[in-house]
């Protein structure tokens, strides 16, 4: 189309314009396309340097252009077919072309040629049909052929004759057969389909041998070219002296059945075949017709003598199941007579392929929910065998929650579910096929195929204890992680995405939760506030564990949490106080008492427990060593010999009253004591005594209540703790058995045990207020135990 508009533009338009147009329609082409398609076809024989067509005006190309740009053919051969020139840009034959010989007997002959441009590079493809011409003629094998043809034949024998060949295709191939005029022979064509035409020589009269003992034919074979060529052969026909009885075969049909893969050299069948001449007349042999399959010639073989068949190439029965051998017998006579049969080969099918797995819609995941009976794959079997061979049976292992049900279709099957499915138990199931056929001996394969059971929301979070148990000291820094829950969930993904809450609602009993806080996704649990052992003992909430499926599912477990004493509280003294507050009393003594004599007792309180409770005396200033000793646990103040003369009459002591905290604290108190002469004492002692009995039944008093209501407090700890430590174990057991470690009279101890641990708490027997929770630190010591030595316990603290 671009060669025509072209021409018409030249011709219509002046010579600057034309050029200016052509470089347009140039410059767009190479801007485009990268290459362009363009098809010419030749005839076959064309002489050297004939026109194949103009590549360069069809492309739009100058003649500039091809030199500058270096056109040229691109050929990997020595001798090429084709060349171009550069000046005019027309495609040439560079040498004689035979069909032939460069496409053999393809219907269409199609030769690609590729050309480049340089700078920039194009490439272009032109498709050279070569069109076949009827340059051959139909030959024969053999330019003259004799056939013997005993005189005794009768009109209608038929003799096969070899067939002419010609190397052109299609319509110009061999069409059809003449003979020359004859009176005793006509000819007949019988069309073999793919395997081309058979000229068969008929006798259609008697023959005598006495009239004419040879017969000349002319055999010609026309294809079918305008004008026609052809080929001959002479056909020279001796007429035999009478043998005028044929080879019969001694059976009308030859059937027989072969094993597929039979050895090369098994007898076939061996056929038979009488004549009733004598002599050479009557000598048969056999051998395969001329029209026979070229291919069967590969599978059998003949023996010329004995008329066995042998196998002589590999018989496959998936191939072929039947082969018709078609064979003739024929006499040694002069003239010999033939007679042609068929046997017909059934292959029988042995056992020799295995079956064949295939597996069609296949669902590699499946819930774990899925529904006895839910189809996972389609299972299709093959077997190439026929009758028993190609009957295959599935199978599958009995050891999984899968089945293999038979489809209405035959040779499949479909991979059901048999029973539910638990991913917790097993996600992935490796799932063997076998597939066996009912040959003998039977053959049989397999296919292993992964099943993944998907993760379906079916477990709620477990807690790894319950209850939970928990002892934070006294006195935690508020917003900081005092103790931690935790939870997991035998599902995976999301289903197995736990997060954590508190409980909470409006009873008494859970009002603590408003000042604790829980960290959704760890469970570390934060107190709002501190804890004070002296107001608040031990609480219990409840923390709640929650999956991310849908739906959700939770659980939920109960926190015991005790609180530990810590050495929080100074000793308080109880005597001597003064009327003003302050810890200082004066105490008189006549001055002939004699050593031992008591002075005073100082009393003290403190609010801890345990040690951080047990209270110690010490003297830490005082007129006079050798005068006054103070008992360190009573806190008594006893004379240590007789005072002199030269005793000074007013003695002061400082006594420093501390605890046993790890970092103790401690008070003081300031007795003054004076020395007076006996009646004086006498009478001092009078007044005073009346005062003081009030003041020491008031202070006995509340020394009781206190006392009363700590022993109260600390029994009920006591049986709390054992309730829950049964609860939790059955191996729990909780013994207690007092004993006292020490002869002092503010000490003692108490034993207990806890599962498989011993527990000591050593504290003060008299202090007021003291109270002894199991668990403390500072009071609680780990005895090791007799049955595992290596254990410890651990108590939690924030």
């Amino acid at each position: 189309m671009l060669s025509i508009l072209t021409m018409e533009q030249r011709r219509r338009e002046p010579e600057w314009t034309r050029r200016y147009l052509a470089g347009c329609v140039v410059s767009v082409l190479l801007w485009t396309l990268a290459s362009a398609q363009l098809r010419y076809s030749i005839s076959e024989e064309v002489k050297e340097g004939t026109v194949v067509g103009h590549i360069a005006k069809d492309l739009g190309l100058d003649k500039n252009t091809l030199k500058d740009r270096k056109y040229r053919i691109v050929s990997s051969g020595a001798d090429p077919l084709f060349r171009v020139n550069q000046n005019d840009g027309i495609l040439y034959v560079s040498r004689k072309i035979d069909r032939e010989e460069v496409c053999a007997q393809s219907n269409t002959c199609l030769i690609n040629v590729k050309t480049v441009l340089e700078n920039p590079l194009e490439v272009h493809y032109v498709g050279v049909e070569v069109l076949d011409i009827n340059d051959h003629y139909p030959t024969f094998t053999e330019k003259e052929t004799t056939l013997e043809i005993s005189e005794s034949v009768l009109p209608g024998a038929r003799i096969q004759l070899k067939a002419s060949r010609d190397p052109d295709s299609g319509p110009f191939s061999v069409q059809q057969y003449k003979i020359s005029d004859s009176d005793h022979f006509r000819l007949e064509v019988k069309d073999k389909g793919d395997d081309g035409k058979i000229p068969i020589l008929v006798v259609k009269k008697s023959l005598d041998r006495e009239t004419a003992a040879s017969h000349s034919l002319v055999l010609t074979a026309l294809d079918g070219g305008k004008p026609p060529k052809s080929g001959n052969m002479k056909i020279i026909v001796n007429v035999l002296d009478i043998n005028d009885n044929a080879p019969v075969f001694t059976k009308d049909v030859y059937s027989v059945t072969l094993d597929e893969n039979a050895p090369v050299g098994t007898t076939v069948i061996q056929v038979n075949a009488t004549d009733l001449d004598e002599g050479p007349n009557g000598d048969v042999i056999y051998s395969f017709t001329n029209s026979i399959n070229p291919r069967l010639l590969k599978l059998f073989d003949i023996n010329q003598s004995t008329g066995e068949i042998i196998v002589k190439g590999l018989i496959d029965y998936e191939e072929k199941d039947k082969y018709e051998i078609e064979i003739r017998a024929s006499d040694k006579g002069l003239a010999p007579l033939a007679t042609e049969k068929s046997v017909i080969v059934k292959i029988v099918d042995v056992n020799d392929n295995s079956p064949e797995i295939e597996v069609t819609s296949f669902s590699s995941s499946i819930p774990e929910d899925a529904r006895p009976g839910t189809t996972v794959a389609l299972i299709s079997v093959n077997d190439l065998d026929s009758g028993l061979n190609g009957k295959v049976i599935c199978s599958i292992g009995e050891d999984v929650p899968f089945d293999l049900s038979p489809s209405l279709q035959d040779k499949m099957y479909s991979l059901v579910t048999k029973s539910h499915l638990d991913r917790e138990k097993q996600s992935q199931y490796d799932l063997t096929i076998n597939a066996k056929d009912s040959g003998h001996p039977p053959l049989s394969s397999q296919k292993t195929i992964s099943v993944v059971v998907s993760d379906v929301n079916d477990n709620s979070p477990e807690f790894s204890l319950s209850p939970y148990t928990f002892y934070v000291t006294e006195a935690n820094e508020p917003g900081a992680s005092v103790f931690s829950v935790k939870a997991f969930d035998r599902d995976e993904n999301e289903n197995a995405h736990i997060s954590y809450h508190i409980l909470r609602d409006r009873s008494e009993d859970n009002k603590l939760t408003s000042f604790l806080n829980v960290n959704a996704d760890n469970g570390d649990i934060m107190a709002l506030r501190s804890f004070d052992f002296e107001t608040l003992k031990t609480f219990q909430f409840h923390v709640v564990a929650s999956d991310s499926g849908t739906p959700s599912l939770s659980s939920n477990v109960t926190v015991n949490v005790f609180i530990l004493d810590q050495n929080d509280n100074a000793p308080v003294i109880l005597y001597p106080v003064s009327s003003n507050g302050s810890a200082e009393g004066v105490e008189e003594i006549p001055r002939n008492v004699n050593a031992g004599h008591l002075v005073t007792k100082v009393r003290a309180y403190d609010a801890d427990i345990g040690y951080n409770g047990w209270l110690l005396f010490s003297l830490q200033e005082v007129t006079d060593h050798s005068l006054f000793g103070l008992d360190r646990y009573t806190g008594q103040i006893r004379t240590l010999r007789s005072f002199t003369e030269t005793d000074e009459a007013q003695h002061k002591l400082l006594i420093l009253v501390k605890d046993n905290g790890n970092v103790s604290l401690s008070a003081t108190a300031t007795v003054i004591v004076k020395l007076v002469e006996p009646k004086e004492a006498f009478a001092a002692s009078d007044v005073k005594s009346s005062s003081k009995a009030d003041e020491d039944n008031n202070v006995t008093f509340y020394l009781m209540i206190t006392l009363g209501s700590v022993s109260a407090l600390f029994l009920i700890s006591i049986i709390v703790l054992i309730a829950m430590q049964c609860s939790k174990s059955t191996d729990y057991t909780s013994k207690y058995l007092q004993e006292t470690n020490y002869d002092g009279t503010l000490c003692h101890s108490i034993q207990y045990r806890s599962g498989d641990k011993r527990y000591m708490l050593v504290g003060p027997r008299m202090s007021i207020g003291s109270t002894i929770v199991p668990g403390s630190h500072a009071n609680t010591l780990v005895l090791p135990d007799r049955r595992r030595t290596s254990e410890e316990v651990r108590l939690f603290s924030g």
